[in-house]
């Protein structure tokens, strides 16, 4: 019998974090529950309700773990797009991506509908942070806010796609990255427009 090193409370969250992105990409964000993550990650519902409280507890630091996973994703795509190593278009997928095929979308409208609106505070928490650092200069302006605006529109776009943009794309007939070229060109004229590189 193999004996299983004791994990930090750190290290037993982490995993317990990934384990549950792995269900939500695999089966759904009705799939996310304590037992399910539990029996996973081969421990007890008890000791996920030490590290979460409750479900919607490890909803919300779900929801904060993908938008840590995936800004951080994002704020080095902007960087290489920044120093000419990358281009608005890794931008785009990474955010299309992350609320498509890592499940972000479908979380989120779960956790809408599910009446756990506040589980998707870690998420506007970290997309604002993070345009906040990418854009400083646009912080505390009532206008001229160019960046944000994209981003806003950017995620609204992302967001949709991942829940319906499939679906749509088929029934107008349009091809189906369409959305994302268009994503595309209006990032890059909000950077014309802030001036900022790309």
């Amino acid at each position: 019998m193999a004996i299983r090193r004791r994990l930090s409370q750190e290290e037993s969250r982490a995993h317990a974090l990934q384990a549950a992105r792995a269900l939500l990409i695999d089966s759904g964000p009705q799939s996310v529950t304590l037992k399910a993550v539990a029996t996973r990650i081969g421990r007890t519902h008890a000791n996920l309700l030490h590290h979460f409280g409750s479900a919607v507890g490890l909803q919300q630091a779900l929801a904060g773990y993908l938008a840590e996973q995936v800004c951080g994703s994002i704020a080095r795509a902007v960087e290489a797009s920044r120093a000419g190593v990358g281009r608005p278009r890794d931008v785009v997928d990474l955010t299309f991506d992350a609320f498509g095929r890592e499940g972000g979308g479908a979380l989120a409208s779960w956790m809408l509908l599910s009446g756990n609106e506040d589980a998707l505070d870690p998420i506007l928490e970290t997309i604002h942070t993070l345009v906040d650092e990418l854009h400083p200069g646009e912080v505390g302006r009532a206008e001229g806010r160019t960046m944000h605006e994209a981003t806003l529109t950017l995620v609204l776009l992302a967001l949709g796609d991942a829940l319906m943009g499939e679906r749509l794309s088929e029934s107008l007939g349009v091809v189906r990255g369409a959305v994302r070229d268009r994503a595309e060109a209006m990032l890059v004229a909000s950077l014309e427009t802030a001036g900022e590189p790309y």
